[in-house]
């Protein structure tokens, strides 16, 4: 698993660098989204989670959900034309989660994508492009 200035990413996701987020495939065609661990320690402790509703249709580079933090509030952005399937509700509950667990029950939402993907990062090729990023936007790392 490469690890980007105490950062983890686990091998088995792909990533859109850009936008902060992870993807796993499910092997029905569909995959779950989450923020990665450097998007998390970026924002701080979350304290809102609030994601758009199931059977939306989220355009690429649009937003399926809003995170709030202590010192941040943005959209987590889709890198691909997908339908929101689910939705974790358990994070609406508890926002924490994502800052514990963003690789498991920190989960956001499900997406069926409604074309190409795109050109994501495989979890083995995503070191560089992370440690470019994270130079860029002058974030040391993970605690």
């Amino acid at each position: 698993m490469p690890v980007v200035r105490g950062c983890d990413l686990p091998d088995d996701l792909l990533y859109d660098v850009e936008n902060n987020l992870w993807y796993r495939p499910e092997g029905d065609g569909t995959y779950t989204v989450g923020m990665t661990m450097i998007a998390t320690g970026m924002a701080g402790q979350l304290v809102a989670f609030t994601a758009k509703k199931a059977g939306k249709t989220i355009g690429a580079g649009k937003s399926c959900a809003t995170i709030e933090s202590g010192k941040w509030v943005g959209p987590a952005k889709l890198g691909f034309d997908a339908e929101i399937v689910a939705v974790n509700d358990d994070l609406t509950t508890d926002p924490k989660m994502a800052n514990s667990d963003p690789y498991g029950k920190g989960w956001m939402v499900k997406v069926k994508p409604a074309g190409d993907i795109g050109a994501l990062t495989k979890g083995s090729e995503v070191a560089g492009p992370y440690e470019a990023k994270m130079a860029a936007d002058n974030f040391a790392g993970c605690a």
